[in-house]
């Protein structure tokens, strides 16, 4: 038991607060969160937020102060499913975050996702309708992320985006750690391109240097590939990635990135034999 009376549970918890209950475990079910669900590496609760409604019909929502179309999640509702949710749980809130998913939010970047991994748990708070009222989001420090520049019917989907995206860093749910190393965003550019077998398939031959067995040369290619890539694709992350490369917050727009001459050779002819 810590210094906030809470249990300590290596188990890391994820508390759902939606009015659609039965949406989840949905896709988190099944594949690696799913194995993952059932080895207890994690362990997901529901709560309903119209339990939290006191009259007869179970009333969560009311009209926007001020006019507008829409409804608003009451103050006082979405308060107790909060509370309820952080009963037994640490106060700090870097130890167990309370998020509501929402596309005024701060977009959800992967090193969030880290952080949230080392956490103990969430409570995810899934908003409908035209939103939540903004006192309960002050008064109970709801932080509030976006998953994308769009606009979702509710807060259920971008939730099981962030956990699915959260478990895969849990110990123990993937293989091997080295496998997240390399992927986008986790050293501030977009991943590079993967290729398999056959070496040649519909006359496209993957790019020498990744068959020359010369694992500089490799690693070489796939950072130029992941510098191009993110420059054409996220000029955002570009930027950010180039101001801690060079210190310069503002690069030079005629500047390219070093590309491979693989990727501009002509594609090789199937040759004889080869699965196309």
């Amino acid at each position: 038991m810590d210094e906030s009376g809470a249990k300590s549970d290596p188990v890391w918890r994820a508390k759902v607060l939606t009015l659609f209950p039965e949406m989840f475990p949905g896709p988190l079910g099944i594949s690696l969160t799913g194995k993952a669900l059932e080895k207890r590496i994690w362990a997901l609760e529901t709560l309903d937020i119209r339990a939290f409604a006191h009259d007869k019909h179970r009333s969560v929502d009311d009209t926007p102060a001020g006019g507008g179309p829409g409804m608003v999640l009451r103050p006082e509702i979405v308060a107790r499913a909060i509370d309820a949710s952080l009963k037994g749980v640490p106060e700090d809130r870097i130890r167990w975050p309370v998020i509501a998913l929402s596309a005024r939010g701060r977009p959800l970047t992967q090193q969030r996702v880290a952080e949230l991994s080392k956490a103990e748990g969430v409570s995810l708070l899934c908003g409908r309708f035209e939103g939540i009222d903004q006192r309960v989001i002050e008064a109970r420090e709801v932080e509030e992320i976006g998953i994308g520049d769009a606009v979702y019917t509710g807060g259920e989907i971008p939730a099981m985006a962030l956990l699915d995206a959260v478990v895969r860093l849990l110990p123990g749910v993937l293989g091997k750690i080295e496998s997240t190393e390399d992927e986008s965003f986790s050293a501030g550019l977009l991943e590079h391109p993967q290729y398999t077998k056959p070496p040649v398939w519909e006359g496209r031959a993957i790019p020498e240097v990744l068959l020359s067995g010369h694992h500089a040369k490799v690693a070489a290619w796939r950072h130029a590939e992941a510098r191009t890539i993110t420059k054409e694709r996220r000029p955002d992350l570009w930027r950010a990635f180039h101001a801690a490369e060079t210190g310069n917050a503002e690069p030079d727009p005629a500047e390219e990135p070093e590309q491979s001459d693989a990727k501009h050779e002509p594609p090789m002819r199937p040759t004889e034999g080869s699965t196309t």
